[in-house]
């Protein structure tokens, strides 16, 4: 018989092929089975098996060098309705704001103590910024992060804070009490700057979308240039477009924005 302390958590079956799964990073097209086993501490041989078995399923694309998520993957995600909802949702004022400024734009929400990045329109002469839909990044650092932690319950930025505030820059706050002080500054006025906090020479402006409850539900950003891009001129659009999303939200699915067909 099998123990059953063996398969619990990350050492049953499904949690080792989840482990290896989010072993992938934004910027890992594909991983060697090598790698996999260094990164998740899956032995060898069960790395390869679980491969062979995600492969029939599609979950992953075994390839001549090693392993890649498979399309079966990608499809499934796409159906995640909350995603998918706010995502089609958020389209229209994200294409509003992306042809109003002409700079990356990006919709994201929060998962845990990091940011998800639900959708991105790419700027075509702005900064190759290094985010990407569905990567993740730390809330304290980002725009999107300190509009969405300035809207959420307060043990929200507790954990956040408990997590560690590593600095990525010379400009990354990573002193608690900076942090909350930035955060209530959010607060106050409804929208959150981010001067190379995260990335060097790069700055954003963020909003909060809000719901019904006054909690965010997500968040809307303008990056570009830290040479190039004032983010107070440009905060009063990213505002109109978040406030719009929100007020499309609470309104509901079937209400069309003026000048829909």
């Amino acid at each position: 018989m099998r123990s059953i302390q063996r398969d619990d958590g990350e050492n049953s079956v499904l949690g080792r092929a989840m482990s290896l799964l989010t072993a992938f990073g934004p910027h890992d097209a594909e991983l060697s089975l090598a790698e996999l086993g260094r990164r998740t501490g899956v032995p060898k041989p069960t790395v390869h098996r679980l491969v062979v078995e995600l492969d029939r399923w599609g979950i992953v694309e075994r390839t001549p060098r090693g392993v890649r998520l498979g399309m079966r993957l990608f499809e499934l995600g796409q159906l995640a309705p909350r995603q998918r909802g706010l995502r089609e949702a958020a389209l229209p004022f994200l294409n509003d704001l992306y042809q109003a400024t002409r700079e990356t734009v990006h919709l994201a929400v929060l998962d845990g103590v990091e940011v998800v990045y639900v959708e991105k329109l790419s700027a075509r002469t702005g900064p190759l910024v290094p985010s990407l839909a569905g990567g993740r990044m730390p809330a304290y650092c980002t725009g999107v992060g300190k509009a969405l932690l300035a809207f959420s319950p307060p043990e929200v930025l507790r954990a956040v804070v408990a997590a560690g505030l590593p600095r990525r820059t010379p400009h990354t706050i990573v002193m608690p009490g900076l942090l909350e002080r930035e955060i209530e500054a959010v607060r106050r006025r409804g929208v959150a700057f981010e001067h190379e906090e995260s990335t060097p020479g790069i700055v954003c402006a963020a909003c909060p979308v809000l719901g019904e409850n006054g909690r965010a539900v997500a968040a809307i950003s303008i990056t570009g240039w830290a040479t190039a891009l004032d983010t107070t001129r440009v905060s009063a659009a990213v505002r109109t477009a978040a406030l719009g999303l929100s007020r499309q939200l609470s309104a509901g699915p079937r209400t069309a924005r003026p000048g829909d067909r």
